[in-house]
């Protein structure tokens, strides 16, 4: 791997990991606890690395797979997969509850706003990263 090129995948982790940071701490309110306990700064930031290795794999895998060059929907639609699938584990695992200000997505019951975390961070950092035009991911 060049060494531009591993400076860009740091990049990407960095940023995925801030940008997460950020979202973590923003959404947070709208649990009730973290595996019956209270939710910590420790637990976002745990929470926000974890994100930033899902959101680097999936850019990753969007970058080798040439069909989806050209579609930035892939790696949203990646995301949000992947997020579904981490939620509906956690709450059937006990992971994490969530209280009653969670904007709950009708037939999948899991919450909105980390339905959409991945993908839609996954997109932007994408797009800052590799400065994207529409048309030309």
């Amino acid at each position: 791997m060049a060494k531009d090129s591993k400076r860009k995948w740091i990049l990407i982790f960095i940023l995925a990991f801030a940008l997460n940071f950020i979202w973590e701490n923003l959404h947070s309110f709208l649990y009730a606890d973290y595996q019956g306990g209270k939710i910590t700064e420790f637990i976002l930031a745990r929470a926000a690395l974890a994100d930033a290795a899902v959101i680097l794999g999936m850019i990753i895998f969007s970058r080798l797979i040439p069909f989806s060059k050209n579609r930035p929907w892939i790696l949203i639609l990646l995301g949000v997969i992947i997020a579904v699938l981490i939620e509906k584990w956690a709450l059937l695992t006990g992971r994490w509850q969530y209280n009653d200000a969670m904007p709950i997505i009708p037939f999948l019951g899991i919450g909105l706003t980390p339905t959409i975390q991945l993908g839609f961070l996954g997109h932007v950092i994408h797009r800052i990263i590799f400065k994207q035009r529409y048309g030309n991911f």
